[in-house]
């Protein structure tokens, strides 16, 4: 910014691994959504690595970093980003059409993702036929589709109500027990104590890593 520099995020180092059910929490500004786009490989570090199931991202082309959100990440979105247009089947099956799959094999997967979702009952409406905890379901099994290696949800309760919310939340939970790598970025405490693992974002740096069952969970 002109002759100020400003860090994002200054000097983080972090594990993920497979299996873990994890959050990143801060207030607004801490550097939590800048380490979700490089985690999500939406954005390319000034300096440092980024390793992703082996891959390394902090060097690949733009083609490469499209390739491996198709094929490693799976997202969730607090405004769920479903096509109005498009019904539950055509809108989970959107991965796999930008993948190159043929359709019967997408039909079977998107089937499969959305059983895991409790949905399947709902696969021929649309966005606006159903409540906002099913879309953000739909939004899960889009995600979960391609069986990526790290399901990474942005604020994934944000525009529920608290029951809609706990609802979600239990379903992360349910996919996490599957051996599902579950990555909640979030800015609510109460949310990031349903996880196993708090990772507290301030000013850009890591200022707490938690393990174990919360407070809250243990309850």
């Amino acid at each position: 910014m002109g002759t100020q520099e400003v860090r994002a995020l200054d000097g983080i180092t972090l594990d993920i691994h497979q299996g873990e059910y994890a959050a990143i929490v801060g207030p607004s500004g801490s550097g939590k959504s800048t380490l979700m786009h490089l985690l999500g490989c939406l954005d390319t570090p000034t300096s440092g690595t980024i390793t992703i199931d082996g891959v390394d991202a902090s060097q690949a082309t733009a083609t490469r970093l499209s390739r491996i959100r198709n094929e490693k990440i799976g997202f969730v979105f607090q405004t769920f980003n479903l096509l109005p247009k498009l019904n539950v089947q055509e809108n989970v099956e959107l991965p796999l059409v930008y993948a190159g799959v043929g359709s019967a094999e997408r039909r079977r997967k998107a089937q499969a993702a959305l059983d895991a979702v409790g949905l399947s009952d709902r696969m021929k409406h649309r966005p606006n036929e159903l409540s906002g905890g099913q879309n953000q379901r739909v939004a899960i099994a889009r995600a979960l589709v391609n069986d990526p290696k790290l399901l990474l949800a942005d604020e994934p309760t944000g525009a529920l109500d608290s029951n809609t919310g706990e609802q979600i939340m239990r379903l992360f939970r349910e996919l996490s027990a599957k051996g599902n790598t579950v990555l909640i970025v979030t800015h609510d405490p109460d949310i990031a104590n349903e996880t196993n693992r708090r990772i507290h974002i301030r000013d850009g740096r890591i200022h707490a890593d938690e393990t174990g069952p919360s407070a809250k969970a243990g309850a």
